[in-house]
């Protein structure tokens, strides 16, 4: 329970908890060079394995997932060449796709979860099917997409947070 004093006490200790995580972050330097590089090593994990679930294992992807890829594919390239020239500002362009990737794929997920729905796909059956389930139906296709895109928003999001150039 925070407690508000006259004197404004809350707020110095608002002010003395910023200043410690300030004093935190010049003691261990940002490294937005090894986030991009992360969160590209995830695009580039999603993008290989959804390929070779459609081009190694014969799986047809649906139409949910083909609005996953068309997200994820450019991620891939967008944060590789932010890693190889450390561009932090990067992120305005991955956080509205990252984003979207995390709705169309928590939305794919829900409708595995509910077939009830009734939304189906026109391309590869229903978007309820599960073609490949991993883990003892644990991991589906569209639930470890729905990690990747988390992780690649997570990533940029801790870009954002301690990108050097502010």
């Amino acid at each position: 329970m925070i407690e508000s004093a006259p004197n404004g006490g809350e707020t110095h200790r608002f002010v003395d908890r910023t200043k410690r995580f300030r004093r935190f972050l010049a003691i261990v330097p940002p490294r937005t060079r090894t986030l991009l590089g992360v969160a590209t090593a995830v695009a580039l994990v999603g993008t290989i394995g959804s390929l070779y679930f459609s081009l190694g294992l014969g799986l047809v992807p649906c139409e949910l997932c083909w609005y996953q890829r068309i997200l994820l594919y450019p991620l891939t390239v967008v944060l590789g060449v932010a890693t190889v020239e450390n561009r932090p500002q990067v992120i305005r362009t991955v956080l509205p796709l990252s984003g979207l990737g995390v709705g169309v794929a928590a939305y794919h997920v829900v409708l595995q979860l509910r077939p009830a729905i009734g939304a189906t796909c026109s391309v590869g059956g229903g978007c309820s099917s599960i073609l490949y389930p991993m883990a003892g139906g644990l991991l589906t296709i569209p639930r470890l997409s729905l990690i990747a895109f988390v992780l690649v928003t997570g990533l940029s999001v801790s870009v954002w947070m301690v990108r050097e150039d502010r």
